[in-house]
């Protein structure tokens, strides 16, 4: 008899145990978020007055309060990280910096955070002092900052968290061409991801860790060509590419998560329209046995959080004169997304390449190229405030005139088309030329078939012997989303233009109601 309790003691401990050693993990996740506080609409620009009350907006860091609060009652073990990009995109940013940034995070209880390219858009100096300011790891591994003042010895590769008794590993990734896309300075090198994720992977490892996730902006494609090529990483919240997943949604890029050699990628779009929960169950040994969950839609059903919602409030009010004054007015929605400008002739690429060409064609000006990473969302129809100009332009370029050759306005625009496939920002918008390009030729290799300039008898065959002049905004002139034809002392350029929003919003209301168009510019083979 006391043996037979003995046993059935034993078994049950066996079984208890065995089932202890499960370990489930919530985690919650957001990416490029780029300073959007307060709700958004469809566009994913500014809610309009009214249109919050009415459910038709979404997001905001009100909101996001509340669906942490619910999540968290949901878990056992839970944590929150972001994939990057919490800097740029709104007045907030303009009028803050990351001090806003600071605040809301602390708020909602982040346990780390990737730095994105835009947290460079201001330099290392900035970037310092928003992780001063945060309670939480800011991490980056695949760059070496050792010269940087700012960051050297402060900006850790990776850490490791507890949560329930369970230690998590978390590695930060940032784009390997961070230097094309924002301002990092002279001092840091970037590295390949994958090396570097692996070198992180292998000191937590022997340091015990068995559960590691890897917060990287870097894209969806790279995010899977990491877990394809690395080994002991368990989740990758991703972010750079603004990648909708979803198992519920046609329009998703993929599977939410994706799993890739083992490895669950998720991603929740962007602006804070979403709330990333993924539900992973480990065993032991730190393997996944089950990954799964859904992106929470941040729309009208959520409700807001009072004291954020007064906070944001209070924080709005130094940019509310500015925002709020009506500078034009559109009789239609004008399509900036980046989906559509990022690979093709798009509306709003045509209107911001327009207003450039217009303000300065009078210096003797003839083409404008536009870079789309710069374009940020879409206008609603109907009347246009100077806050919806600075959310779709909201990095404060100034407009730039140089002279270049036509030979260098047709690799300008090879560079342009090169990376289509990862939808990158490089992609050009123009006026004053058309041009025609083939995605079977392999990048740099002739992809753009034809180039045709305007003249006074209509358009011509560009001329690569002869020198043009152009207008472009200063971030590209000097060499970012990877112009550096147009980068140099040799151009006779003018960097210091007035603010490329100021020129769209006086564009823009010299129209009356502006039609928007795509009239063929752009054509692909």
């Amino acid at each position: 008899m006391f043996t037979r309790f003995l046993t059935t003691v034993t078994a049950f401990g066996l079984t208890a145990g065995m089932a202890a050693a499960d370990y489930k993990l919530t985690i919650l996740h957001t990416n490029d978020f780029h300073s959007r506080f307060e709700p958004i609409s469809k566009y994913d620009s500014g809610c309009r007055e009214g249109d919050n009350a009415e459910g038709k907006c979404f997001g905001g860091s009100a909101r996001l309060v509340t669906a942490l609060a619910d999540a968290r009652r949901r878990s056992n073990n839970s944590i929150l990280v972001d994939g990057g990009d919490q800097f740029q995109g709104s007045l907030f940013y303009t009028y803050y910096k990351g001090k806003v940034a600071a605040e809301m995070m602390n708020k909602m209880g982040y346990d780390g955070m990737t730095v994105g390219n835009h947290e460079f858009d201001d330099g290392p100096e900035v970037l310092r002092g928003f992780m001063d300011a945060v309670e939480f790891p800011v991490l980056m591994s695949n760059a070496d900052v050792s010269a940087e003042p700012h960051l050297a010895d402060v900006l850790q590769k990776s850490t490791v968290i507890e949560r329930g008794g369970e230690k998590i590993g978390l590695i930060g990734l940032t784009p390997e061409d961070t230097h094309d896309l924002a301002s990092p300075g002279k001092n840091i090198s970037f590295s390949d991801p994958v090396a570097a994720v692996q070198g992180e992977v292998d000191r937590l490892t022997a340091l015990g860790v068995n559960k590691i996730v890897v917060l990287s902006h870097s894209g969806y494609r790279v995010d899977q060509e990491v877990a394809a090529q690395t080994r002991g990483v368990d989740v990758i919240v991703g972010g750079h590419s603004n990648t909708y997943l979803s198992n519920q949604s046609e329009k998703a890029a993929g599977p939410y998560p994706t799993m890739v050699n083992g490895v669950a990628i998720v991603q929740a779009y962007a602006y804070g329209k979403f709330l990333g929960e993924l539900n992973v169950t480990f065993d032991d040994a730190g393997n996944i046995k089950v990954a799964a969950g859904e992106p929470l839609i941040m729309d009208g059903n959520v409700v807001e959080d009072s004291d954020t919602l007064a906070r944001i409030g209070e924080l709005a009010q130094p940019l509310d004169e500015i925002r709020n004054k009506v500078v034009a007015e559109t009789a239609a929605a004008v399509e900036g997304d980046r989906t559509v400008c990022r690979i093709q002739e798009c509306q709003m690429g045509n209107l911001v390449a327009d207003a450039m060409l217009q303000r300065v064609k009078d210096q003797g000006v003839t083409i404008a190229i536009a870079n789309s990473g710069g374009i940020r969302a879409s206008l609603e129809p109907g009347a246009v405030t100077m806050g919806e100009v600075l959310t779709v332009l909201p990095f404060q370029n100034t407009l730039s005139t140089f002279e270049i050759s036509g030979e260098g306005l047709i690799a300008a625009l090879e560079n342009g088309v090169s990376q289509v496939e990862e939808v990158k920002g490089r992609f050009p918008q123009v006026a004053g030329l058309k041009f025609s390009w083939d995605a079977s030729v392999a990048p740099n290799e002739g992809r753009v078939q034809e180039v045709m300039v305007a003249t006074d008898a209509g358009f011509a065959p560009i001329d690569a012997a002869k020198t043009y002049l152009v207008v472009t905004n200063n971030y590209v002139r000097n060499g970012g989303d990877g112009y550096k034809i147009f980068a140099g002392e040799d151009k006779n350029a003018y960097d210091f233009g007035p603010d490329l929003a100021d020129v769209l919003a006086e564009y823009l209301a010299a129209q009356g109601p502006y039609q928007p168009y795509v009239d063929g510019r752009i054509s692909q083979k």
